[in-house]
């Protein structure tokens, strides 16, 4: 048996996050990783066709660039190199119009008085709320609950008017939020494309917050990608795991955790190898994964046994990845150089796709997010090719077989054509990855769902991923959560696993022997039976 001072259950860009964070602090960690190749969700490889480099998950990071947590592992040290496209972001319509995201706020006003007069100084009134509120806004978004620090000075930037304001907007749907600050339809384009990249839809209390977020980090930062794919991240990661000393072990699938006396003591492998933890064991696995397949009932409240059969998934995701001859043939001129592009519907489809998804329906008219990843970084297919992707959601319940692939297909490069006619013209080679791929490349992409549950309002905060503290401490002693599934949810930001790393080295601190005491208090009146 060996023994370390931590187990790390996963390496996705959380569990490596963590992992450093605790060498950083000089404890002996060992990562294990189901997957032959470490990054989870963030990995790249050339699927669609020779030279063609492809994002298989995740692409574009502007949480990345927006999180204190990634720039301070200053990962620049190690390999990492960032590009970014001409423009950021573009949602093409199918009448040839586009509204477009450019890097220089002026430059987006601008495009969006097009649509409707006074639209432009309205964004760039945005613009400048976001810039006032960005700092302690961020801070205390990546922060563990209940971050008190972070929220005291977000409430000095903001006083009470401005304070009440930013609650009013974290309940605001999309629609209204559009509504309520543009006169035209290309604001609340981008507002809604970019809530939809999450689950919650337009029409939803706490929707109006992540277009919102999303669309002024791009003004911002930014989507940036890694020079080189997605990949470049989960390596950096790692390297400078292994120069602090640490392990990363791949192709080891952890089965169980190993409890005595309330306390995770280490883990087994499927292979039957058991490793002892000294501290902790944290987990970049989904909440069900880890309380139901690696603890068990038996370790556990009866009541967070049963809020568990409440915890809901975000959308599953459908993802097609093309090698293009020469680059997509828009309509839309603002298309061109945007490294992201939406597309397939208008602001009235958008209510549309989420009524589909909400009935268990596959969209007809799907709303689509696509990558134009050598517009954005030229090192990823030849010269005068493309490699793009695009993705769209589509409900729980489908049985994928080949026949309802093909038609998902179908109704994907149809949207596509219509903006871009040529572009089946363009394609040569193309890699589908239904909701089931993904989870058979990731186990921790259920069902296709990329988010570790729901975005929604009533699975968020201290109610991820159930009612309880919000925190990463779980009910057994030394056991973390440190995926999407623990606050503050899905995206590359790291902060999931460094408030699981800062969590376990608090509590291995004499010093924290009182906040230990309180927080396992705190659990036992959350959890227990009525």
């Amino acid at each position: 048996m060996r023994t370390v001072d931590a187990v790390v259950v996963g390496a996705g860009p959380n569990g490596l996050v963590a992992a450093n964070a605790l060498v950083d602090a000089g404890w002996d960690v060992l990562v294990l990783e189901e997957q032959d190749a470490p990054g989870g969700a963030v990995r790249t490889a050339e699927v669609a066709a020779p030279g063609f480099r492809t994002d298989l998950f995740s692409a574009f990071y502007p949480l990345a660039a927006g999180s204190s947590v990634i720039r301070g592992l200053h990962l620049e040290d190690h390999g990492l190199a960032w590009s970014r496209a001409p423009s950021v972001l573009a949602h093409a319509l199918d009448d040839g119009r586009a509204a477009v995201l450019h890097d220089d706020p002026e430059d987006t006003a601008a495009g969006l008085e097009d649509f409707a007069p006074g639209d432009g100084e309205a964004w760039l009134r945005m613009f400048a709320s976001w810039t006032r509120v960005r700092d302690p806004l961020l801070d205390a978004l990546f922060s563990p609950l209940p971050a008190a620090g972070p929220v005291v000075r977000l409430l000095r930037r903001l006083g009470v008017p401005g304070a009440l304001d930013l609650a009013r907007l974290a309940t605001l749907p999309v629609r209204r939020l559009a509504d309520e600050t543009f006169h035209g339809e290309g604001g609340g384009l981008l507002l809604t494309g970019n809530a939809m990249h999450a689950d919650v839809p337009p029409d939803a209390g706490g929707s109006g917050v992540f277009g919102w977020l999303l669309a002024m980090l791009g003004q911002d930062v930014g989507f940036p990608v890694p020079v080189g794919g997605a990949g470049m991240l989960a390596g950096a990661l790692a390297s400078r795991l292994a120069a602090g000393g640490g392990e990363l072990v791949t192709g080891t699938r952890v089965d169980r955790v190993h409890v005595a006396g309330g306390r995770a003591v280490g883990v087994r492998t499927a292979r039957g190898e058991h490793v002892r933890a000294r501290r902790a064991v944290l987990a970049d696995v989904t909440a069900p994964a880890l309380y139901r397949d690696l603890v068990g009932a038996e370790h556990l409240p009866p009541r967070l046994v049963r809020d568990l059969e409440r915890f809901q998934w975000d959308h599953p995701t459908f993802k097609l990845n093309w090698a293009l001859d020469r680059p997509l043939p828009w309509t839309a001129e603002g298309a061109v150089g945007a490294g992201t592009v939406h597309l397939g519907v208008d602001r009235l489809g958008f209510v549309d796709v989420a009524a589909d998804l909400s009935k268990g329906r596959v969209p007809g008219r799907p709303f689509l997010v696509l990558g134009q990843m050598t517009t954005s970084d030229p090192s990823r297919s030849p010269r005068g090719t493309e490699s793009a992707w695009a993705y769209t959601h589509v409900p729980h319940g489908i049985t994928w077989t080949p026949d309802a692939v093909e038609e998902e297909v179908v109704r994907m490069e149809d949207a596509v054509e219509r903006v871009a006619p040529g572009f089946r013209d363009t394609v040569v080679g193309r890699f589908v990855q239904s909701p089931a791929d993904l989870e058979h490349a990731d186990a921790n992409l259920v069902g296709g769902a990329v988010n570790g549950g729901t975005s929604a309002i009533h699975q968020q905060l201290f109610l991820r991923p159930t009612p309880g503290l919000g925190r990463p401490e779980t009910p057994v002693a030394g056991l973390y959560l440190a995926s999407a599934s623990a606050h503050p949810g899905g995206g590359v930001h790291g902060a999931c696993g460094w408030n699981a790393a800062r969590a376990a080295l608090g509590a291995a601190s004499r010093w924290q022997a009182v906040p230990r005491a309180l927080a396992r208090s705190a659990w036992g009146r959350l959890l227990r039976d009525p």
